[in-house]
């Protein structure tokens, strides 16, 4: 597996709420647009959060499915690489006393085409989108943090 890490200053707690938050995938996850579904039992292993992939105008729809979860701590995905197969996706969280929050991003290129570029060739293509999703992960935390907002959206009330 490919990884990066990035030393995020909030509780393991805010990141996993936006991990948990189905909706702000195509936030933070480079490459990704447009959420059309999320499961409600999302992030529960075997559901999935339904959305576009590309740039526009080039969108095609995608889905990405849980294949394993540690509420709090990990969440691992498979996605479609559009034309270039299936990739696996992990992300281990990490505290670090009061620095925060160690967050690992972990991908693989596991079936189709891209399965077959050797590793340092599919880190050249993985390591600065990762590192790119790691800082808007970041973003989205600690603003949610920073204005004590849970799941709720702005303009909703909590529930």
């Amino acid at each position: 597996m490919i990884e990066v890490s990035r030393l995020m200053p909030v509780r393991p707690e805010r990141v996993y709420e936006v991990l948990a938050d189905g909706w702000t995938y195509a936030g933070w996850v480079v490459g990704n647009a447009h959420i059309r579904d999320v499961d409600a039992a999302w992030p529960a292993e075997g559901s999935r959060i339904h959305h576009k992939a590309g740039m526009w105008p080039l969108l095609v729809p995608d889905v990405s499915l849980v294949t394993a979860v540690d509420p709090g701590r990990m969440i691992e995905l498979t996605a479609r690489l559009w034309v270039l197969g299936r990739g696996r996706v992990r992300l281990t969280l990490t505290p670090e006393g009061d620095r925060g929050t160690r967050v690992t991003m972990g991908e693989e290129a596991v079936s189709g085409p891209a399965a077959l570029l050797p590793a340092p060739v599919q880190a050249l293509l993985l390591k600065p989108r990762n590192v790119e999703a790691l800082a808007r992960l970041e973003d989205i935390a600690v603003n949610r943090e920073s204005r004590g907002q849970g799941r709720s959206r702005p303009g909703f009330a909590s529930g």
